[in-house]
């Protein structure tokens, strides 16, 4: 399958890293972005595995492609949604695992064209985030389970090279007809253990000749651009994005009135990207449309909540430059609050407002030049004595009225340095941190 013009790996992830900076700017800007786990399952209700986790057969699964009916213009809904949350992308499952494609398929007839909708849902995804001015990230699974070769390919060559030009197919087909495509986020790469195995490295080369401003996440067992931890956050040392469920227990839809108890408020949300952003990651939260498209009504306030949020604290939230944690952890600089540096500024998210508005910072080591309140930059008195900042005058209940979670910005002439608990060296491996200058 390899031709004469294919980069190796080396010389392939070398053109890559000369370009990651310039191709990964504006989602390394955007941190927050929506994913949207679309497909039969959702007419089932069961979960996004159901076909697999309940053993259908594969003929009694399909009869169900016929009762997928989606609505006119839910994914302008879906974008919506998503621009008034405040995200900057959006992700599709143009393909799960069921193989079932949401586009007008020449190489999987098993579409949304031919059956259900009668409709290409990719293209009314692709054109509702243009419409809204969301980045476009399509989701394709490397497995199938209705493909008869598709676990045959880890122990027979031929099956293997028929499933992994499938795949390629497939994937040239969603990089060559709707226009310009912002991530290809890959998922799934069983049975096949090696990128070699995948032919990843053809793949992507076909991908990014295509699409050469892409950015590739890293499931098809090539590093690419950016990892994805999955229902949890696990930092990095490169760009990461935490990919979460709305409910912890499906990525499809599954009854609203029953998942509501398990679902986000918006308080979680926002506690959720003070802790991502904060350790220089994105988070990619899913929605699970109903089976007519329609985005989940325990979803939709809680989203409108974040977005009317990040109108006023978005500082706190977008762009690239680099954040730094306290030494002992988000929590190092208030008992009630999380906190980061970034660039000459301390951010501190305060999650419960202190009674009688007294607030005192511990652990501050630089000299702090003025407070502000993010939401809108008026200054807040503040008394700096040693390593304790004593905010002053401040009001009894949280300054911010949309979710009670007031975000203060401590000013420096340089990049603050801050630990926890100076006065204390039993935390700091028996060393005094209180002389510090």
């Amino acid at each position: 399958m390899y031709n004469s013009k294919l980069l190796s790996k080396r010389e392939y992830e070398r053109n890559n890293a000369a370009t990651r900076d310039e191709r990964m700017a504006w989602w390394r800007e955007a941190r927050f972005g929506m994913f949207v786990h679309y497909g039969i399952y959702s007419y089932i209700g069961r979960n996004e595995w159901v076909m697999a986790l309940e053993n259908f057969e594969i003929d009694e699964y399909e009869q169900y492609a016929d009762g997928f009916q989606v609505r006119e213009g839910v994914a302008r809904e879906w974008a919506a949604l998503a621009k008034e949350a405040g995200m900057k992308y959006m992700v599709l499952t143009t393909r799960h695992h069921d193989g079932f494609s949401l586009w007008d398929s020449k190489i999987n007839p098993y579409n949304s064209v031919n059956r259900g909708p009668k409709r290409d849902i990719v293209r009314e995804f692709v054109d509702a985030c243009r419409e809204f001015g969301l980045k476009i990230g399509f989701y394709s699974s490397l497995m199938d389970w209705r493909h008869p070769d598709s676990f045959l390919a880890g122990c027979d060559s031929e099956a293997r090279r028929r499933f992994s030009g499938y795949i390629m197919e497939l994937n040239r087909e969603l990089m060559a007809n709707y226009g310009k495509i912002d991530i290809l986020w890959y998922d799934i790469a069983y049975p096949m253990e090696s990128w070699e195995g995948w032919n990843s490295l053809e793949l992507n080369q076909m991908v990014r000749g295509l699409q050469p401003h892409i950015i590739i996440n890293n499931r098809c067992r090539l590093e690419e651009d950016f990892g994805t931890p999955e229902g949890s956050i696990r930092p990095t040392d490169r760009d990461w994005e935490a990919c979460m469920t709305f409910n912890g227990i499906s990525w499809g839809y599954v009854d609203s009135e029953q998942a509501m108890p398990y679902s986000y408020n918006a308080q979680r949300i926002v506690h959720m990207l003070n802790s991502v952003t904060g350790n220089n990651g994105n988070l990619l939260l899913n929605i699970g449309p109903t089976p007519d498209g329609s985005v989940p009504e325990e979803a939709v306030e809680p989203l409108k909540q974040v977005g009317r949020w990040l109108k006023e604290n978005g500082n706190a939230v977008y762009g690239n430059e680099r954040r730094i944690a306290p030494q002992y952890g988000l929590h190092g600089i208030h008992g009630v609050s999380a906190g980061y540096s970034r660039g000459n500024a301390l951010y501190v998210w305060n999650w419960i407002w202190p009674a009688g508005g007294v607030f005192t910072l511990g652990g501050i080591i630089s000299k702090v030049k003025a407070v502000r309140l993010v939401k809108d930059n008026s200054l807040v008195d503040f008394e700096q004595k040693g390593h304790r900042v004593f905010l002053k005058n401040l009001p009894e209940k949280a300054p911010d009225e949309v979710l009670g979670i007031t975000v203060i910005a401590l000013e420096f002439d340089e990049r603050p340095r801050h630990d926890r608990a100076t006065n204390y060296p039993q935390l700091h491996g028996g060393e005094s941190l209180n002389d510090r200058k």
